[in-house]
């Protein structure tokens, strides 16, 4: 059970984040299609950081857990910024050219993984960009030795489930999850930024610029995506960076329709989603008894259904659960000011 609850959080987590970024585009008006795009980026941006900060000396060997903590949260900031950068690509389309925000969202999509592999053919003269020293992702990990803890010492469940063996960035995503959704349903801002995907003719009648708001939502949609980009390839590719994120974007999608771009529903769709993610990539070591006799693995289903599973049920619940979803009314309709 402690297994399956760690891993069904390291795919959950950046479910949910990304989710949420799609929801920051979306209330403000802004259908935003790239979350793959930037996801890919997000993560590419950051592997990159680690590499180089790695590099320079200065963390270089280092099995010093602050310090590695620190690179972390840095590389979740440079993944973020550059993401929001990589957004604004999609805001200027959107807003001030008013094109097709799907067209422009799956441009995107398909500029950001060929951007990438061809930088990381440069870099690392192959298609996997990874750190420059081995196995970098256990060194993020919290273990019973951050804390002078013995190895041996039973924590507990709970301890053993939410202590031992769990990245910060998964804890710093669900504070980060819960921040920014009280920013979007408790605060002026968020006012402002969901009545411009509503209606943006009265928004803007009320003195709300219309156009700086769906900069804000998609910019904050790209800082989002991109850190959530970075927690995938940390948590769940080994910290590498090889151009694509498994789906993870479009899924976050599937995710926040799910969740009527609400978040406490999202948290609830990404924690399901996540459950059969994880199903999917450990079928082969999960125990269905505890007892380690019956194994899933021996229930004699083929391990492509397994892996087909989380794409099976997103296509499923979108199929029972669309109808009754209500997205921002004004979402992917380009603002015209003098038209009321």
């Amino acid at each position: 059970m402690t297994f399956l609850i760690q891993q069904t959080l390291l795919y959950a987590v950046p479910l949910m984040i990304v989710a949420l970024a799609g929801v920051f585009a979306e209330r403000s008006g802004i259908i935003n299609l790239a979350l793959e795009g930037i996801m890919i980026f997000g993560a590419f941006v950051g592997v990159l950081f680690v590499r180089l900060m790695q590099g320079t000396g200065l963390f270089s060997g280092s099995r010093n857990w602050l310090a590695m903590q620190a690179l972390e949260l840095l590389a979740m900031l440079v993944a973020a910024g550059l993401g929001a950068l990589f957004s604004l690509l999609l805001s200027f389309a959107s807003v001030n050219l008013r094109a097709d925000q799907t067209i422009g969202g799956t441009a995107l999509n398909l500029m950001a993984p060929a951007l990438v592999l061809f930088l990381i053919r440069i870099i690392a003269n192959q298609n996997t960009l990874g750190m420059s020293e081995g196995d970098a992702a256990s060194w993020f990990m919290i273990k019973k030795s951050t804390f002078g803890i013995d190895s041996s010492t039973d924590l507990g469940f709970l301890g053993e489930t939410f202590i031992h063996k769990i990245y910060l960035a998964t804890y710093v995503c669900i504070i980060l999850f819960v921040v920014l959704s009280i920013l979007l349903y408790k605060t002026r801002f968020g006012l402002r930024l969901r009545s411009c995907g509503e209606n943006p003719q009265a928004a803007d009648s009320l003195g709300i610029n219309v156009y700086k708001m769906r900069y804000a939502g998609t910019t904050i949609s790209g800082a989002l995506a991109g850190m959530g980009g970075f927690v995938y390839a940390l948590t769940t590719a080994n910290c590498a960076s090889t151009g694509d994120v498994a789906g993870f974007g479009f899924l976050a999608l599937a995710v926040m329709i799910f969740g009527n771009w609400k978040p406490l529903n999202i948290a609830g769709a990404a924690a399901l989603f996540g459950l059969f993610k994880c199903i999917a990539a450990s079928y082969a070591s999960i125990d269905i008894n505890g007892d380690g006799v019956f194994m899933l693995k021996e229930l004699g289903i083929s391990g492509h259904l397994y892996r087909m599973l989380p794409y099976i049920i997103t296509l499923v619940v979108l199929a029972f659960t669309s109808k009754k979803s209500r997205a921002p009314k004004a979402e992917g309709v380009p603002y015209d000011k003098g038209q009321r």
